[in-house]
């Protein structure tokens, strides 16, 4: 990576971003940044923007800064039009149908659009039921992110500076090769190099004031990173389809029919969250419970089973995680080395 230059004063002189992307870089070098719903929500905006507007006019225009980061981001993009477009195939050709199909066609759309908003809910908050966890019991978050600070190629002649652009990763995205250097300590700021590494450790039984605690960690945190990547994967999707099944059940009707996003219509707005809560809460209970009118036993039960599959395959994937076999062997060396047999000492 090249290292920021430094002027004649001694101050950094980053060299910025793209004109087009960001002038003023809040960040001269990689930078941990706090894993809580602040920072994802500002990353998560940041990324979205720049998929709909910077990111697609570089591509079309070749910009020869493009690269595979900005492409992965903007898949976000035929997700949301996707999503938009399933959400109104019902409900844009509901006023060309007779009062009465009307009814019974926005029943249907609205729960698709329900669903759809739901599956991505659930999909994303479904990975702190293992991440959170796992962080409790071994001190290792897998989802913590950082700024990375690329530095561009020069595009015009008179670009000598803010040639720089900022992307959002997380230390444990690539398992073969983690951000370790994200995870020292900062001398400068009083911090001891290893007190993250020492904090794990600490946690997962192995001891206290280690000499070299990062090199006894970074086994454990790979094998984390690794399985909590595949409790993820499978427990997300399976919570997912619980949230879609979720959106189907009758209460909601009750919510669509006082459903407003108009905030400024305070009463109306908040009469619409107090049915939205009551209707979530009503539609878990059918779908755990099923109607014993309507319902075969089958499909009585059929909810229960897809959430109980996605709450087992959470723990399951949770206790897989935690139960970690690269801990470094804490075996006395008297026991090893049998004092009875020839041994050389160097």
């Amino acid at each position: 990576m090249i290292s920021p230059i430094s002027n004649y004063n001694g101050k950094t002189l980053s060299f910025g971003s793209d004109k087009k992307e960001e002038k003023n870089v809040s960040y001269t070098r990689d930078t941990l940044l706090k894993n809580n719903f602040v920072t994802r929500t500002r990353i998560g905006l940041d990324k979205l923007t720049k998929a709909f507007t910077l990111y697609p006019a570089k591509g079309l225009a070749g910009n020869k800064n493009s690269n595979f980061y900005e492409f992965l981001t903007m898949g976000n993009v035929p997700y949301i039009i996707g999503s938009l477009t399933l959400m109104s195939v019902f409900n844009s050709a509901n006023k060309h149908f007779s009062p009465f199909s009307r009814v019974n066609a926005a029943k249907i759309g609205n729960k698709m659009a329900l669903g759809v908003i739901l599956y991505g809910v659930f999909k994303s908050v479904s990975k702190s039921f293992v991440n959170l966890p796992v962080k409790w019991l071994t001190g290792i978050d897998t989802e913590l992110p950082y700024a990375k600070v690329n530095y561009l190629l020069q595009e015009n002649p008179e670009d000598y500076n803010n040639l720089t652009s900022i992307e959002y990763h997380k230390v444990g995205e690539s398992v073969d090769f983690p951000r370790w250097d994200q995870l020292y300590g900062n001398p400068q700021k009083g911090e001891s190099v290893n007190w993250r590494y020492d904090k794990i450790a600490q946690k997962n039984g192995l001891g206290q004031n280690l000499n070299d605690s990062d090199q006894e960690v970074k086994p454990i945190y790979k094998e984390v990173l690794v399985k909590s990547n595949l409790a993820k994967s499978f427990s997300s999707f399976l919570w997912a389809a619980t949230g879609v099944a979720l959106a189907f059940q009758k209460p909601w009707e009750d919510y669509f029919k006082v459903a407003t996003f108009k905030f400024w219509k305070g009463k109306e707005f908040l009469h619409s969250l107090k049915i939205f809560g009551e209707s979530f809460v009503k539609s878990a209970y059918e779908l755990i419970n099923g109607d014993k009118k309507s319902l075969s036993k089958l499909e009585r039960h059929s909810g229960k089973i897809l959430a109980g599959t996605a709450l087992a395959s959470t723990v399951i994937g949770v206790i897989n995680t935690v139960h970690l076999t690269k801990k470094p062997n804490k075996q006395n060396p008297k026991k090893v080395i049998s004092p009875k047999k020839e041994s050389v000492v160097c």
